[in-house]
This record gives C-alpha cells, sequence and structure tokens, in this order.
C-alpha cells in the first residue's frame, strides 16, 4: 500500500512538472512569435548583403553561381518564388556559359525545391533531365534523395493501395541507391536510416538515431526544426501528446527564429490542440502558419492548413460568440446596478436638499425662539442646551452624509473601473483572466477592508474621545486599543455601532461580517472587565458623547 501510494505522488509529480515545462514553452514560443519581424529582418539583411556582392561588377562566372546559390540557399526555406528566380537566374548563367555542371546542379536544385514544396510530379520531370553520372558525390545524393522524398510522399498520399505498393518499391529501390554513396556517419544517412525505422515502427531505434542527430543540430537552424518535428511524430505514434507537443513548440520556435516560412510545426501544434478544444491557442498558431504559407506560397503547406483551418475558425467563431454573449449578460448586469445606484444617489441628494432646508427652519425659529424667552433666564439656557444638541446633530447628520456620498462616489468609480476592465477584457477577448478576477474573493476582502477603515474614520470624527471614555468604563487588564493598521479593533468596533444605536449582535454580525456567536463573545468578554455593574456597562456607553468644534 505504501509503495503504491509513493508510485501515484511520483506520478502525480512528475505530470505537474511536465506541464510546468509545457507551459514555459508555450510562453516561449508566443515571446518568440511576437519576435517574428526581427528574425525576418535579419534573413533580410543577410540576403540582401549577399545580392549586393552578386551585384559587383568583374565577376567571373563561377563566382556568380556561387553567389545566386548562396542566395538561393537563403530562399529556399524563406520564399518559394524568389529561390525560382534566382534558380532560372543560375540556368541563365548556365545557358550563358554552356556549362553542364552548372545546369545539372541548378536542375538538382530546382528538383529539390519542387519536391520538399509538395509539386512531386514536376520535380520527377526536372530531376529525369539530369544524368546521375556527371554528377559529384555530394549532388548524386541530392539526386537520390529527390526520388527518396517523391516516392515516399506519393507513396503516403495516394488514395490507390496498388499505386501505393508501387511507390513504395521505387522508395526503398532508391533508398538503397542512396545509402550505398552515403557515409554511415554522416546526417543524410542518419536522416534516412530514422525514416525507414519509423517506416517500420522500430520506435526504440528510431529515437536513438534521433537522438544522435538533435546532438549534432543548434537551436534557430532549420535543421534543428527538422529533427525535432520528427522526434514529434515518434511520440504521436506512442499517443504521448504531452511530449509530442513538447518537440513541436522547440520546432515551432526554431523555424520563427531561423525564419523558416516553409514549415509544418505549428499546423501540426494547432490541430492537436484543436482536439483538446484549447480553440483561441488552436486559432492563433493556425493563423499565423497561414501567414507564413501565404508568404511562402507554399502549395503543401495550403492543403495542409486548408484541412484544419475551416474547422478552427470554426469553432473559435462559435466561442467568441457564446462569449460575447456572456459578456453582453454582464454588461446588463452593470447597467443596471449603475441605474440603480444613480437613483439611490438621486434620493440621497434629495434628503440633503430637505435637510438644509428644515435646517434653515430651525435656525429661524431658534431666533424667534431667543426673542421671545430673553427675559426667561432658566428657559433661555435650557434652549441654548436644547440648540446646541440640535446643533451638534446637524453637525453629526452632515458630517455622516458628507460621508455616505463621498463612500457612494468612490463605489461609483470602483464600478466604471470595473466597467472599463471588463469592456477591456471583451476587446482583447481575455474571458478567462476577467472569470479569474470576478471569481476570487480579493475584491471582497479588499471592500470590506475600505469599509472597516472608512466606519472607523467617520466614527472616531465624530465621537473623538470615544476610545478614551470607553476605557474609563474598563479595568487596567481590559483596555482596548486599535489596531496597528486600522484605527478601531474589533471589539471597539463593536460598541461604537451599539453607542450608534445598534445593539442587536445579528445585525452587528452581519454589518461586521462575523458569526453571532463572535459578535456575543466579544460583547462578553469586554463586559467582563467593567468596574461598573455588567448591566450599566452598555448604557454607559450609550452615554459617551463628542465635544463640539
Amino acid at each position: 500500500m505504501r509503495f503504491s501510494l509513493i508510485a501515484l505522488l511520483l506520478t502525480i509529480a512528475t505530470l505537474l512538472s511536465a506541464q510546468s515545462e509545457l507551459d514555459s514553452l508555450f510562453h516561449q514560443l508566443d515571446e518568440t512569435m511576437k519576435h517574428r519581424s526581427e528574425y525576418e529582418l535579419q534573413k533580410e539583411n543577410k540576403i540582401k548583403s549577399l545580392k549586393t556582392l552578386s551585384e559587383e561588377e568583374g565577376l567571373n562566372a563561377e563566382r556568380q553561381f556561387y553567389l545566386y546559390n548562396k542566395i538561393l540557399e537563403e530562399y529556399i526555406p524563406y520564399n518559394f518564388d524568389s529561390a525560382i528566380h534566382y534558380i532560372d537566374l543560375n540556368l541563365e548563367l548556365a545557358s550563358r556559359q554552356k556549362n553542364m555542371a552548372f545546369k545539372h546542379e541548378t536542375n538538382i536544385h530546382m528538383a529539390n525545391l519542387l519536391a520538399f514544396s509538395g509539386r512531386y510530379l514536376e520535380a520527377l520531370d526536372v530531376v529525369k533531365t539530369v544524368n546521375p553520372k556527371q554528377l559529384s558525390i555530394e549532388l548524386k545524393q541530392e539526386y537520390w534523395g529527390i526520388y527518396v522524398k517523391v516516392f515516399s510522399e506519393l507513396a503516403l498520399f495516394t488514395p490507390s493501395k496498388a499505386i501505393k505498393v508501387s511507390y513504395e518499391h521505387l522508395y526503398a529501390a532508391y533508398s538503397d541507391s542512396l545509402i550505398s554513396i552515403l557515409d554511415l556517419k554522416s546526417r543524410a544517412y542518419l536522416s534516412l536510416r530514422e525514416k525507414q525505422y519509423r517506416d517500420r515502427r522500430m520506435l526504440i531505434d528510431c529515437k536513438r538515431i534521433n537522438t544522435q542527430r538533435l546532438a549534432l543540430a543548434e537551436m534557430g537552424t532549420r535543421s534543428y526544426s527538422t529533427i525535432t518535428f520528427e522526434r514529434a511524430i515518434l511520440y504521436e505514434l506512442e499517443d504521448n501528446t504531452e511530449l509530442e507537443k513538447k518537440f513541436l513548440i522547440l520546432s515551432a520556435i526554431s523555424d520563427i527564429k531561423a525564419a523558416v516560412k516553409d514549415n509544418a510545426s505549428l499546423t501540426k501544434l494547432a490541430m492537436v490542440l484543436y482536439e483538446e478544444d484549447k480553440i483561441d491557442e488552436a486559432y492563433k498558431y493556425i493563423m499565423f502558419s497561414f501567414e507564413d504559407a501565404a508568404f511562402y506560397n507554399s502549395k503543401l503547406r495550403f492543403v495542409q492548413i486548408s484541412s484544419i483551418l475551416p474547422l478552427i475558425t470554426e469553432a473559435y467563431q462559435l466561442k467568441s460568440d457564446k462569449q460575447k454573449a456572456e459578456l453582453r449578460k454582464f454588461l446588463i448586469i452593470i447597467s443596471i446596478l449603475s441605474t440603480v445606484l444613480l437613483l439611490a444617489i438621486l434620493a440621497i441628494y434629495n434628503q440633503i436638499k430637505n435637510l438644509r432646508e428644515a435646517k434653515v427652519e430651525l435656525i429661524r425659529a431658534n431666533g424667534q425662539l431667543r426673542k421671545l424667552n430673553s427675559n426667561l433666564s432658566d428657559a433661555n439656557a435650557k434652549l441654548n442646551e436644547l440648540n446646541l444638541e440640535l446643533v451638534e446633530s446637524d453637525h453629526v447628520k452632515e458630517h455622516y452624509i458628507g460621508s455616505f456620498l463621498a463612500i457612494c462616489s468612490d463605489y461609483i468609480d470602483k464600478l466604471d473601473d470595473f466597467r472599463k476592465m471588463v469592456n477591456k477584457n471583451i476587446v482583447a477577448r481575455k474571458v478567462d483572466d476577467l472569470y479569474a478576477t470576478t471569481k476570487s474573493k480579493k475584491l471582497i476582502d479588499n471592500e470590506i477592508a475600505d469599509f472597516y477603515n472608512s466606519f472607523d474614520n467617520i466614527f472616531l470624527h465624530i465621537f473623538p474621545n470615544f476610545i478614551v471614555r470607553i476605557n474609563e468604563l474598563l479595568s487596567a487588564d481590559g483596555q482596548l486599543e486599535g489596531k496597528k493598521e486600522e484605527a478601531l479593533s474589533t471589539e471597539l468596533r463593536i460598541f461604537a455601532l451599539i453607542r450608534l444605536g445598534i445593539n442587536d449582535s445579528s445585525k452587528i454580525a452581519h454589518l461586521l461580517r462575523y458569526s453571532v456567536n463572535t459578535i456575543y463573545n466579544y460583547r462578553v468578554r469586554v463586559k467582563n472587565n467593567s468596574i461598573i455593574p455588567r448591566e450599566d456597562f452598555e448604557a454607559a456607553v450609550m452615554k459617551i458623547g463628542t465635544k463640539i468644534k
């Protein structure tokens, strides 16, 4: 049992670690995508430098051919039409120089480019014009590699079983021809052997060779992108989706850094995420791939993307429509709350207006009373005392109402900020962020803290000597003090509400967000420290007053 629990914990820890690594890689991929234009600029600058060299005067044919080939190498994974243009320039140069070596090499490059862009029959037409006996060992490797690539792909895509078998035989025959001239330690040999093992589903041997190849490659190169993509295929065959995604992400990052527009990793990653119902991410990556394919003008990539793009786009649109409907509900609710708050403010304003009118009338009446009772000193003293109490009451009410209006105004500002935040998230389509914000209890906790602070400040403004007076009713051991971060402690806040006439424990508990039992215990504990009879303590608290300033 204990070993089973340990195994379970180790499995959970491994899964959490793998997920953390994937999250980090996804973040790295998104950051790399943001800098795509910078990597493209590096590529363009390199091509521009080569073009400048190729346009120098006095170049001989060999130097011109060499520079055109270097430019071609840069364009092959970057832009199909530009690559074809420089192939045509080399063919023209070969024709002018009547140089068959130039022509054969250029036709090999042409066939290779056509094969890797999905134009298989055109590639065969071109490569058949080349005599392999007239090629160097390096070009022979590329020559036989074209046949291997074409018939491997045709066998994969043809719907006819009979034709598929024929293509597979041709693929096997050309693979043997290629292997016979390859160095057993070369990268080309390792790549071919890995593919043969993969076709036979000998995945352990396949991974071993892929690991050797990966050790020879560098991130940010086309070679690294290809090897990691092929590693992802191995994990797809094993149904290991997490590792498949990991190596697809690494391949995609390398493609972007190398400005490789003829890529497949992001499209494949989008398909995997679509199957996991991660529509937003799938849509983002498929559109990025579509832009690359359009820039490169890749027939093969357009075919691959067209099979998944409509599905992802439709799912994305459905999700977007659903999110918009939910957000409209939020906006309606916020609008209703805002309207209710506005009506409340108008009602408060009317009450203040009535209070001011009553105050004016009261002052006028007080003046008349003073005149009428000027000869009655005893009555006048009592009336003056009454007037002072009324003025004090007015002062308290004015301060309390002013504070309430300030709180209402702050609440309106907070509602407006919340509305802006909701609108911002609507525009950015960050519904998950909006959900996380509204789900969190932090907002309510902050509002409760603000409520306590406002209550403490208003109460102590009205009753500045409250803490001193209540401590006069308590023993030395039971003295009450405010907290460092708050003006009033919980006990002081409870008796402050009692001073305001709120004596019911359930009401106090509701206002202060505590249980009724907690409020009761606080009241009992404070009264236990009273130096006057316990039953008279709260009545004494009610008599605590303030001085008019």
